[in-house]
């Protein structure tokens, strides 16, 4: 493997090559034909410190590496579905943590870098699409102010990748605060010494939750760290009709970000049982399933720490079940104060959350866009069925009311709904015209505008007025696939 200068503004350590071997394996990307950029985040890059005119496509490939760069697969676990597997990192390689201009880490990750010993005999390889798909929604839920991984790059590989079709090979490079996920301490409790689990929790602590360094139990201060950061992602996921698809505990970090963006997609009419993914057929990750689901991950990042979390075990499955029921809690919380923002209310009364659920409850009835709905509230336009029944016209009259009681001026208000409710969001159709037009007909252009409007969703300018529009009526249910 190539190693080059840092002339590029690379600045990589790798301080979680320094834990014990048990989990990672070093591990370089393997290199390919003809690498070419075909999307590069030039605001990404020079947040991470990067110069965006000297990055090389060879570099973002993984045909080179930096100087300081200490490629690794990290080791993991996970219930896939329920059901526990042995992972890892089947097809990403971390090349190390960028130190940034402001002293911040960001992982780097290679995704579709090659085959590891965790690939359980895949190409290690990814398609175009997927990959491209990936950039755009992780962008989109930046834009929405809602924590994701971000993508740096996207390379084509000059290779094909064989799935049920041929696809164009490609790499994403991807920026995470941590790529930790529920699954190592899973894979480091099940099949590491206890040593190797108090090695990572301790490095979990330092790196990711300095506060609980000095914690009466810092195993105790860190569980509580995730479960309320979760509390708060999921919250937001659900603000947004966000539906992540596939909520295997591997999937879910120890930062709060959304990570492993396969078979997601964003909920047009509202309907709490709605499912995109292909393989989800019992609907375990559906939209209404997702805060209990959340709940039961972390249930299983506690059991992981039951051996560190306090010498005698009674004690620690007490302390373990005791922080995983504030779960519920911590996320209704959230949630409601979140939904509160969007009807423009500041205050807290307890009819609250009756007066959303029976907005909700009227938005499945008429099969209302959930986007569009707040947005036209907003907006004070009534341009669909919801706006023409008597239940909404007996609701919006309460919901007045409501908003009388409160000290704030109705312009108040009408800046904190356009702050709380996006006028834009990566819809489907708008997501897969740009795929399209860029897998098929190479023309990037679609994509282009497409991250230009995502940008700023709560912009409410007159540019996004064309991509509030829903999609053409159809019989055929629109469906997602992992392959990310």
């Amino acid at each position: 493997m190539t190693k080059m200068k840092n002339e590029m503004g690379w600045n990589l350590e790798n301080s979680y090559a320094r834990l014990p071997g048990a989990l990672y394996t070093r591990q370089d990307p393997t290199p390919v034909d003809l690498p070419e950029i075909v999307v590069l985040n030039e605001q990404v890059a020079q947040a991470l410190g990067l110069d965006k005119e000297k990055l090389e496509a060879d570099v973002l490939a993984g045909n080179k590496i930096p100087a300081d760069a200490e490629p690794i697969a990290q080791a993991y676990a996970g219930h896939q579905f329920g059901h526990f597997n042995m992972l890892g990192d089947g097809r990403a390689v971390l090349i190390g943590e960028q130190v940034t201009p402001a002293g911040e880490r960001f992982d780097i990750q290679l995704k579709g870098g090659g085959s590891t010993p965790y690939s359980r005999g895949g190409d290690g390889r990814a398609g175009l699409g997927p990959m491209l798909r990936e950039h755009i929604i992780s962008e989109g839920m930046h834009g929405l102010g809602i924590p994701t991984t971000r993508s740096l790059a996207v390379v084509t590989t000059g290779e094909p990748v064989y799935r049920e079709t041929v696809q164009q090979g490609a790499i994403l490079t991807r920026v995470a605060k941590s790529h930790i996920r529920v699954g190592t301490f899973q894979f480091a409790s099940r099949f590491g010494s206890i040593e190797d689990l108090r090695a990572l929790a301790d490095y979990a602590v330092e790196c990711h939750d300095p506060e609980a360094v000095d914690a009466g139990n810092r195993y105790l201060a860190l569980l509580q760290g995730v479960i309320e950061r979760q509390a708060a992602l999921i919250a937001k996921w659900q603000l947004a009709g966000f539906i992540h698809g596939v909520m295997n505990t591997d999937n879910m970090t120890i930062r709060g970000e959304t990570i492993d963006y396969g078979p997601c997609a964003f909920m047009d009419v509202y309907d709490p049982k709605t499912v995109f993914s292909s393989i989800d057929t019992e609907g375990r990750y559906a939209y209404r399933n997702q805060p209990p689901i959340a709940g039961w991950n972390l249930a299983r990042f506690a059991e992981s720490l039951l051996p560190i979390l306090h010498d005698e075990q009674e004690e620690s499955l007490k302390l373990a079940q005791e922080a995983v029921l504030e779960f519920p809690k911590l996320y209704e919380g959230h949630w409601l104060n979140g939904m509160r923002s969007k009807l423009g209310l500041f205050s807290e009364e307890e009819g609250d959350r009756a007066l959303v659920e029976e907005l909700l409850n009227l938005m499945e009835k008429t099969q209302s866009d959930y986007t569009n709905t707040f947005r036209n509230l907003t907006l004070g336009r009534e341009d669909s069925e919801l706006f023409t029944t008597p239940e909404f016209a007996s609701w919006k009259e309460r919901w007045s009311e409501r908003k009388k009681r409160q000290e704030q001026s109705e312009e108040d208000v009408l800046l904190l709904m356009k702050r709380s409710n996006p006028s834009v969001i990566p819809r489907n159709h708008r997501v897969e015209e740009a795929l399209k037009a860029s897998v098929e007909k190479g023309d990037d252009s679609v994509m282009k505008r497409l991250l230009d409007v995502l940008k700023n969703p709560y912009a409410y300018s007159e540019e996004q007025e064309e991509f509030c529009k829903l999609p053409e009526p159809t019989d055929i249910p629109y469906r997602t696939y992992c392959g990310t």
